[in-house]
């Protein structure tokens, strides 16, 4: 059975969503960052890394999420969570799962740990304002992927898994001045995927609190 080590509200979030989408059998395990988990030895043998999650398949031991978002749409290409293998829509599903980790994602995780890249309280907060400046400029971009196509998905007319990782990174933003469901068009994609049970699962599962986004 598939193990998905997890913690509410991290990174984990998105390729929960999706196992539940899939509703395939796996095992939900707690990492309890609160209490040290994800730097315990025990954990870091999963990831060296010490973050947040790590999928067990089997004999494989996977880390970074979209990583594992990956690897359950290519396990599961029946469910219909990514396009079909070399069409130009495949990638731009890759183009738009690079882009929500390594761009979108990283200035979010500049936002909530300012201390890794500041060295006095003034510096943090400087650099957090810059961090949700920049976060703000990319759900720009996003909403206007959204404006562009006109389609419900971020792919356009079909649900993928980068509608997963976008909702959670989504997510991120409620307390910010101007969060992602306050723009025009993430608004109503955030409620399309707040409006689909394996999501509401999901999230009911994490126990996180209301309102969800």
């Amino acid at each position: 059975m598939l193990e998905l080590h997890y913690y509410p509200s991290n990174a984990s979030l998105a390729p929960h969503m999706l196992l539940e989408e899939l509703g395939v059998p796996y095992a939900l395990r707690l990492v309890d960052r609160t209490q040290g988990a994800h730097k315990s030895p025990e954990y870091l043998k999963l990831n060296p890394n010490g973050l947040i999650p790590v999928l067990v398949d089997g004999d494989l031991v996977l880390y970074e999420s979209a990583a594992i978002c990956l690897h359950l749409v290519d396990t599961h290409p029946g469910a219909g969570f990514a396009p079909a293998l070399g069409t130009a829509q495949r990638a731009h599903f890759y183009k738009w799962m690079s882009w929500l980790t390594n761009t979108l994602q990283a200035a979010l995780i500049i936002y909530y740990y300012p201390e890794r890249w500041a060295d006095t309280p003034d510096a943090e907060a400087q650099v957090k304002a810059h961090a949700e400046q920049r976060t703000g400029e990319l759900l720009d971009l996003l909403d206007a992927e959204f404006a562009r196509h006109s389609g419900e998905w971020l792919l356009g007319d079909h649900i993928s898994a980068a509608d997963f990782f976008a909702l959670m990174l989504c997510r991120w933003t409620r307390g910010f001045a101007r969060p992602a469901r306050s723009l025009p068009h993430l608004g109503p994609f955030i409620e399309r995927m707040f409006a689909r049970p394996a999501v509401r699962r999901a999230f009911e599962q994490e126990a996180l609190p209301q309102p969800w986004a």
